[in-house]
């Protein structure tokens, strides 16, 4: 069996664009990756169109040294694009092997640990503006089985927040615990927007709210920053979504600079890579939880990395996205209780139907964190949920 050819799809939905991969056999078989990188489409397409030579006539079944050649060869062997690029095609890889030898994915990366993988929603919160439309849309989404919310109060925060921005943050919240009650999680994103005395102030005034984490609380570049916070915060600190290399991981881990490591499947170089980032967090005892918030394929590629590894905490789901999610893809998945069952069908166990891509083609759209825009824009009238897209894994 041999690689004869590398296809990639591009599908707009509304606050970025999708990526996806596939590789073709001359045996029939298809694998597929997610590459999205969210506001650099464009960049990531090419990173994807420059491995095409490399994968030509490849056995497929030679993920790790296909891979390992793939970074070796790169020269520049970090950075979003070209890891993004990297956890793509190893996905279609994982897919095209599980599929031939009928096989989840997840028996690759040496079998699963769990049956069900406990789940937050994400996306939940898109159209909320007042602390009462934050409410509604949490009760909303503990009906749909959720027991933990995950969303960004800090409207356009950058570095520092000014009295009214801090209190609307925290009547923001206030609103949500208040809606959902004292058993649901509560988790806070704050995109790495703050310096440290705002991070460690906004910390202590958010923590009678009982949250189970608070994520990326300044910016990405500085680890030492994060290390400031977490020895000052009474509320647990996630990180991890912005760093792609092992090595960045490991210091982090190192410095104690997180209570939970949040590493991005594809980001981060792919489910084997992010597997051995989730081995070094387990001897330092720290949980992992994983990065998800894109499309269908990497939620597959996230599910079956989840089943595979010890320490795995819970995983981030969209919960409610655009209508035309669905049309994208077969899904092949079981939302029961609030968590995802692992999966049954061979290879990832998602199919892309290329033609639905055509119908959305790519269109621009920039950060969205900065300009107020976060929360009231991404998902259209008549949004498909986790259980919309749910179906038989068999």
């Amino acid at each position: 069996m041999e690689i004869v050819k590398q296809k990639i799809f591009v599908a707009n939905v509304s606050r970025t664009n999708f990526v996806f991969v596939k590789l073709y056999t001359d045996d029939g078989y298809e694998g597929v990756g997610e590459a999205t990188l969210e506001w650099k489409t464009k960049t990531i397409v090419s990173a994807l169109e420059e491995l095409e030579r490399v994968l030509i006539g490849r056995d497929p079944f030679q993920v790790d040294a296909i891979v390992e050649q793939l970074h070796r060869d790169s020269y520049w062997r970090t950075g979003a694009v070209f890891r993004t690029a990297l956890g793509a095609i190893e996905a279609a890889l994982l897919d095209i092997k599980g599929k031939a030898l009928g096989v989840p994915a997840f028996e690759l990366l040496g079998g699963k640990y769990r049956d069900r993988v406990e789940c937050y929603a994400n996306h939940w919160f898109f159209g909320s503006v007042t602390p009462e439309q934050y409410a509604e849309n949490a009760r909303k989404a503990v009906a749909m089985g959720y027991r933990a919310l995950k969303w960004d109060p800090f409207d356009i925060a950058d570095l520092e927040m000014d009295r009214k921005q801090r209190r609307e943050t925290i009547d923001i919240v206030a609103a949500v615990r208040d809606a959902v009650g004292p058993d649901v999680d509560l988790m806070l994103d704050v995109h790495g927007r703050l310096n440290v005395p705002t991070a460690i102030a906004m910390c202590r005034e958010l923590a009678p709210y009982n949250l189970r984490w608070i994520e990326e609380p300044t910016p990405p570049e500085s680890i030492d920053a994060l290390v400031d916070v977490r020895e000052k915060s009474p509320v647990p600190i996630a990180a991890g979504e912005r760093w792609y290399e092992p090595g960045k991981f490991l210091e982090a881990l190192n410095k104690r600079a997180v209570d939970i490591l949040q590493p991005d499947v594809s980001h981060a170089g792919g489910l084997s890579e992010t597997k051995r980032i989730s081995h070094m967090a387990h001897h330092h005892l720290v949980p992992v939880a994983p990065h998800n918030p894109v499309g269908p394929v990497m939620n597959a590629m996230t599910l079956h990395m989840s089943v595979a590894i010890p320490n795995f905490s819970i995983f981030e789901t969209v919960s409610v996205d655009v209508p035309w999610r669905k049309e994208l893809v077969k899904e092949t998945l079981q939302f029961e209780g609030g968590a995802i069952l692992a999966p049954t069908a061979p290879g990832l166990g998602v199919e892309l139907i290329e033609e639905a891509c055509e119908r959305y083609p790519y269109a621009p759209y920039n950060v969205p964190l900065f300009d107020g825009s976060m929360n009231t824009s991404g998902v259209a009238t008549g949004a498909a949920t986790l259980k919309d897209r749910a179906g038989s894994c068999d």
